[in-house]
């Protein structure tokens, strides 16, 4: 039986890929023996490589609707087709709702729903063109199923994206599916500047049913699955990865809880 999730002559864009969960879902991608391209603003000091298969990049800004139109271009002119998007670039800074500017909020959604539209819509173009369609997956949050304080427009702007993958599933089926991966907390070379040091980051991993944050590769892995024929009847879903979630708040009042 053929490896299903080898992706060896298949066409991969990640974007926000240059460092963090992006570049750790290139990687995967890339052990599949992928085509993956990189988009993001600037290009990374080294380029992601796996036994000789190197990242091919190109730079974009991924709320501007020309621009994007240009990196699957890009992709299919560089390499035939294109079988994968994974919306990955997105973030927000740490802002209060009542301190917020309008162009902050604007500017929050711009990049974390409606660049992941544009990319939907230019990537789905693409492949409905091809026999075997595409698969896009869109990466989410928990701050969108949960109380974001702090990152309130964030956590609005994930949850619209959810409702966007179930929509647009509909309306692209059957050519090309489309999931969302719900992120819980992730330990990345900049998780210190949103949890703090590793002491921090350390009791932070005690509240985690699994013990740990997630690496980078663990939402690469889920992105595998639900690019490849493994995932053949899974669309308009979201898939959950948080290593077991929030302990209930109340749970810390009642002795002998879960710890």
């Amino acid at each position: 039986m053929r490896n299903p999730v080898d992706f060896t002559g298949k066409t991969v864009i990640v974007t926000g890929a240059g460092t963090g969960v992006g570049r750790g879902i290139v990687i995967r991608f890339l052990e599949q023996g992928a085509n993956v391209v990189v988009c993001d603003l600037e290009k990374p000091e080294t380029l992601p490589e796996v036994d000789g298969n190197v990242a091919a990049f190109t730079t974009a800004d991924v709320r501007d609707f020309d621009q994007v139109t240009k990196v699957v271009d890009f992709a299919v002119e560089k390499f035939g087709r294109l079988d994968v998007l994974i919306n990955n670039a997105g973030g927000t800074p740490y802002k209060k709702a009542n301190e917020a500017t309008p162009q902050y909020t604007n500017d929050v959604i711009s990049l974390n729903l409606t660049a992941t539209i544009f990319f939907c819509q230019a990537a789905n173009k693409a492949m409905q063109k091809q026999d075997e369609g595409g698969a896009i997956v869109n990466i989410g949050s928990v701050s969108a199923i949960r109380p974001s304080p702090g990152t309130a427009a964030y956590g609005a702007a994930k949850a619209g994206v959810a409702s966007l993958t179930t929509s647009l599933a509909l309306e692209w089926a059957p050519k090309v599916r489309l999931n969302t991966i719900t992120c819980g907390l992730i330990k990345t070379e900049k998780a210190h500047l949103h949890y703090g040091d590793e002491e921090t980051i350390g009791r932070i991993c005690e509240t985690v049913p699994l013990r740990r944050l997630a690496r980078p590769e663990d939402i690469g892995d889920t992105c595998l699955y639900l690019a490849s024929p493994l995932s053949s009847y899974v669309s308009g879903s979201t898939v959950t990865v948080h290593g077991g979630g929030d302990r209930p708040a109340y749970m810390g009042a009642i002795k002998n809880s879960y710890k």
